[in-house]
């Protein structure tokens, strides 16, 4: 009976498993019945209360900003004459895609090449396949056969500007063949045809360039001064265009692109245009300025002709170079600032054919009037030239003239017996002469200006400075040269402006009286035009240092006044009357050439600043003088390296700027058209 309990039939236990399983499987079914239950009613939901609000946020896609590059502003000349100006132009771009294979993008990059071939502008840089892989920067490179992650991603990369009409029509015929391609208008940079003052107005490069790390400029290498720019944008790189980068570059724009989940572009572009940058008009006048040009270019061509060469002190066979400038005396405007030889700055944009052209052109892009500059000669014969810098030479005699009376060294009317020579050193050791060893006998201050006498200078100021202040008399002469303008930038504003060298100061292999006589007559201080320029200008004031002025006025694009520049007076010099008296005096008797009808009285001074360049000595050109006399309105400079005498080869290119400004403004306040000569003496 107790075993019978203990042990189950088995019957009962099949019963008993059958029970488990159905209960098991109608939990099973329960479930799946609920979940289906469940994903109904989810249905239901989506497809009847949530359905409009799902299809809604269906419709809607990610948007991808790609920025577009301002519109820039316009420079003109003082009379409106436009000298660099944005015009419009069809671009190509390449838009990147997630579906893009390298194979693909190789193919269209040899069909583009094709292209641009058959139907595009010829050009000195055809763009080949390698190129445009480059352009596209999908981290390709044709050439080395490597890769590379891309700069950027959804930005459009703008591949060739300025398309012809038949490359629009073609690419815009096949355009399902040529997939990832947009045409987009888009401004470009155009330059007046004359090459007017070309390294003045500056050039301009690509953003990506002009932040490199190795050559960019400090100014696009600070990224706060350069929020939102753009690599694809060109920038300003040098003079004018660079000065007033934030001028003239204007805002973004912005293109919107729809784009899925798979960023793949889709739907229609939304377009915020970009604003458009301010205009500059220049002190600057073309007509002006191009006689100037011109009037370096033909006295360079006279000083190597047989006209030259059967004159005593005009022939100057190397000189390749000229640079001068022509400044307003009542307010510092520039009216005229050339550096020949000039070149077309369009070759930026449309590209050198060779790499010849652009080394070639290398020593003359800087603009050589405030600046080192080389002329026009083969890389292997430049160290033979000097550049753009030169020694002043004896167009300083008339500040000596005024440092040794302020000094009270001597008198307006004291006298010195001129022998034509003076020793000085430690046993008289040291000697020099005036030029062609002349004697003057006696002079006074007035006299030694008008002669140039050497002699003068050293016997009565840089000797008796030394002799009276010793190590500080370069310092005092340095301060003096300040006042002036020289050895310190003039305050243009331009860049890569040179403070010029006083080498009376640095020039350790002289002893300091030598470096103090040197001075005293401009060989030992190398300065640049427009320094001369605002040095003539403190002299036509007496005193005045104006700040050299190169924007007259900013406008909007449409016209609008934004800032008017006006004259400054960067510091002023008192001496008594007397002196300036004496030192004009002697101005207006300097001889040189190319002045005999010239109807106005006027100051000058001229220099044949003496150098070692390549194991040989030169003379170099220099001169300065202002008109009219009394009421001076004009002040020029003017420097021809190894030009020889100044009198002969720089004072005929200033009397052409001084007719030419008194043909378009005049010298007596009213223009005289024609060749520019007025009728009466001033």
């Amino acid at each position: 009976m107790r075993k019978s309990m203990s042990v189950e039939d088995p019957q009962q236990q099949e019963a008993t498993k059958r029970r488990h399983f159905t209960v098991r499987v109608n939990l099973l079914f329960f479930c799946i019945f609920f979940l289906f239950s469940v994903l109904i009613v989810r249905l239901a939901i989506l497809q009847f209360v949530e359905g409009k609000q799902l299809k809604e946020e269906e419709a809607k896609t990610a948007v991808r900003p790609s920025p577009i590059a301002p519109i820039r502003g316009n420079i003109y000349d003082a009379n409106g004459y436009p000298l660099a100006f944005t015009s419009s132009a069809q671009s190509l771009y390449f838009r990147m895609e997630s579906d893009q294979k390298k194979d693909d993008i190789v193919a269209l990059a040899r069909k583009l090449e094709q292209i641009f071939s058959e139907y595009g502008t010829p050009t000195n840089s055809p763009l080949t396949a390698a190129g445009i892989i480059k352009e596209m920067d999908v981290g390709y490179d044709l050439d080395k056969n490597t890769t590379s992650p891309p700069s950027y991603s959804f930005v459009p990369r703008r591949i060739k500007s300025g398309l012809s009409p038949q490359e629009i029509a073609f690419i815009l015929e096949h355009r399902d063949e040529l997939k990832w391609l947009e045409i987009m208008e888009e401004s470009i940079r155009t330059y007046d045809p004359g090459t007017i003052a070309v390294q003045l107005i500056g050039y301009m490069r690509p953003f990506s360039r002009a932040r490199e790390p190795k050559n960019g400029l400090e100014f696009y290498k600070n990224k706060d001064n350069t929020q939102g720019y753009l690599d694809t944008e060109d920038v300003g790189y040098d003079g004018i265009e660079l000065m007033y980068q934030e001028e003239l570059r204007g805002q973004n724009g912005m293109k919107t692109y729809p784009v899925n989940a798979s960023d793949k572009i889709i739907g229609k572009v939304q377009v915020e245009a970009p604003k458009k940058g301010n205009n500059l008009f220049l002190t600057i006048n073309k007509d002006v300025q191009q006689v100037t040009e011109q009037a370096i270019l033909d006295q360079l061509d006279y000083a190597k002709s047989p006209a030259a060469r059967n004159s005593r002190y005009g022939y100057a066979p190397n000189a390749r170079a000229g640079y001068a400038v022509a400044m307003e005396v009542d307010s510092g405007r520039v009216v005229a600032m050339a550096s020949m030889p000039d070149y077309d700055p369009g070759v930026w944009s449309s590209g050198f054919s060779n790499n010849e052209e652009f080394q070639r052109i290398q020593p003359f892009i800087n603009n050589g009037t405030i600046t080192t500059a080389y002329p026009n000669y083969p890389p292997e014969e430049m160290k033979n030239h000097p550049s753009s810098i030169v020694y002043v030479g004896s167009i300083i005699k008339p500040l000596s003239v005024l440092i040794g009376l302020n000094e009270g060294l001597f008198g307006v009317n004291t006298i010195y017996n001129d022998t034509g020579v003076f020793t000085y050193g430690k046993d008289n050791n040291a000697r020099l002469t005036n030029s062609d060893r002349a004697a003057y006998g006696p002079i006074n201050a007035a006299d030694a200006i008008w002669h140039s006498s050497n002699t003068y200078m050293s016997a009565m100021i840089g000797n008796p400075l030394y002799l009276r202040d010793g190590a500080k008399a370069p310092d005092l002469w340095e301060s003096y040269m300040n006042k002036f303008g020289m050895g310190v930038v003039t305050g243009s504003g331009l860049p890569r402006e040179n403070p010029g060298i006083s080498e009376f100061k640095v020039n350790t292999k002289e002893t300091l009286q030598s470096r103090m006589v040197y001075a005293s007559w401009g060989q030992n201080e190398k300065y640049t035009t427009l320094q001369m320029a605002q040095y003539a200008t403190t002299l036509a004031t007496r005193g005045k240092k104006l700040r050299p002025l190169l924007v007259d006025k900013i406008e909007t694009y449409e016209g609008k006044p934004v800032r008017k520049i006006e004259p400054e007076i960067m510091e002023e010099t008192n001496f008594p009357k007397p002196y300036w008296d004496a030192v004009i005096k002697g101005m207006e008797k300097v001889g040189v050439q190319g002045f005999d009808d010239f109807p106005y009285s006027f100051a000058r001074k001229t220099g044949t600043s003496t150098q070692s360049v390549g194991g040989k000595m030169i003379d170099n050109a220099v001169f300065i003088a202002f008109a009219p006399v009394n009421n001076p309105k004009l002040a020029v400079a003017v420097v021809v390296p190894e030009g020889g005498f100044g009198a002969w080869n720089a004072a005929p290119i200033a009397r052409k700027i001084f007719d030419a400004y008194d043909q378009y403004y005049g010298l007596d306040g009213v223009p005289k058209g024609g060749k520019g000569t007025a009728s009466t003496q001033q």
